[in-house]
């Protein structure tokens, strides 16, 4: 494993990073005050995203995108992650990887379209009464003839307004486990405008601003076998397989986000001055710089550590659920702190540090809770002494 970045990823990170502070930086404060993302800004951001070769450079080259290695789209990511979720995750897209498992025809339909900037996918699996526990979902898909029909909710649904289609998971059955009956899963594609698929309007969310989530309702929704993404019940297998790094993105993301909040802590400490000199002089901030900054590196090298064990084939459940783990919870840490050293000025939306505040509180809880993560790691070490 090499520490040192290698000159296509120097170029990649410096590619993205001076296009999030030209590009989405200056568009922050009004998606932050206003609570909305303009589609006209969205084109515009967007197109400016695919000249440079920046939209859904998370795909393999094969299918049109940049083919990075993990470690490089991780590092892509983190840039991304400096700024507004909203703008950088709607305007610099990165398509479901689940969408590589479709058929040939279900890619020209779905997948292309959103590599070329086309459409929008959004992924449905949580429910008002199924969260953590997906075992737990009602709602359903029952075969019918040669179709099947959907019927039940889904919600906290991300940026499900703006998307041309969904791909959603229900319970189609039940098998027998050691530990009792348990549904089996089975995903579908659902476009919008499907006779019996209603979008509705989700819930005000304090983090991400512009970023919306949306609840999805299933009323007899009939759809043709052609619709299943993958195979029968294994709704599961799909998304174990093409879902696993998620939780290396939220890392990388919240490592942005972390990063931009000490730089400003630290230029803050450097040039503030209270009883005759610079308040970083002073041990209650120096101390606080210098927590950070480790506590940062620490989450890097988890997550960079975890990237490249994906790539060779070694990465582990837990190797991912550390990485989102320590990110997550590094990122609150810098956040609050750095607001702690702003004094009253760091709750002040002229700065960004309020903004990385708020939406810290969301990481511990999306992609896994930090209380799912923990008993994947324990769950792990455990099986090693056959418990």
């Amino acid at each position: 494993m090499q520490f040192g970045l290698n000159e296509e990823q120097q170029m990649i990170v410096a590619t993205t990073r001076a296009f999030v502070e030209n590009e989405l930086f200056p568009h922050e404060m009004e998606v932050e005050r206003t609570g909305h993302l303009r589609m006209d800004l969205v084109r515009e951001i967007q197109k400016k995203a695919i000249e440079a070769g920046l939209y859904a450079a998370n795909m393999p080259s094969d299918v049109g995108g940049a083919g990075l290695d993990t470690l490089s789209w991780l590092l892509y990511e983190r840039e991304l992650g400096r700024a507004n979720y909203a703008l950088h995750w709607t305007c610099v897209a990165r398509p479901s990887n689940i969408l590589l498992a479709g058929t040939d025809e279900q890619r020209q339909k779905y997948l292309y379209p959103c590599i070329r900037g086309e459409k929008w996918d959004c992924l449905a699996m949580t429910e008002p009464g199924a969260g953590s526990d997906l075992r737990g979902m009602t709602a359903s898909a029952r075969r019918e003839g040669t179709d099947w029909v959907l019927n039940g909710t889904k919600h906290f649904i991300s940026h499900a307004d703006i998307a041309d289609f969904a791909i959603v998971f229900m319970a189609s059955g039940e098998e027998e486990t050691p530990r009792g009956r348990k549904k089996l899963i089975t995903a579908f594609f659902v476009d919008k405008g499907t006779p019996g698929f209603t979008v509705r309007e989700g819930y005000r969310n304090v983090s991400h601003r512009g970023y919306t989530n949306a609840v999805l309702e299933f009323d007899n929704c009939r759809l043709p076998e052609s619709a299943i993404l993958g195979e029968v019940h294994k709704g599961f297998e799909v998304a174990n397989t093409w879902l696993g790094a998620t939780r290396l993105q939220v890392a990388a993301t919240c490592l942005g986000r972390a990063d931009r909040a000490l730089q400003h802590a630290i230029r803050y400490a450097a040039e503030r001055r209270q009883f005759g000199q610079q308040i970083g002089k002073f041990q209650g901030v120096s101390f606080k710089l210098a927590d950070m900054a480790m506590e940062l590196k620490a989450a890097e090298l988890l997550t960079w550590e975890a990237a490249w064990r994906f790539d060779q084939g070694s990465v582990t459940e837990a190797d991912m659920s550390m990485a989102k783990l320590k990110a997550t919870e590094v990122l609150a840490m810098i956040a609050d702190e750095a607001i702690q050293i702003h004094g009253g000025m760091g709750l002040m939306d002229d700065l960004p540090l309020e903004r990385i505040w708020r939406d810290a509180r969301v990481e511990r809880i999306w992609e896994g809770t930090s209380e799912i993560q923990r008993h994947i790691i324990s769950r792990q070490l455990l099986r090693e002494h056959g418990a």
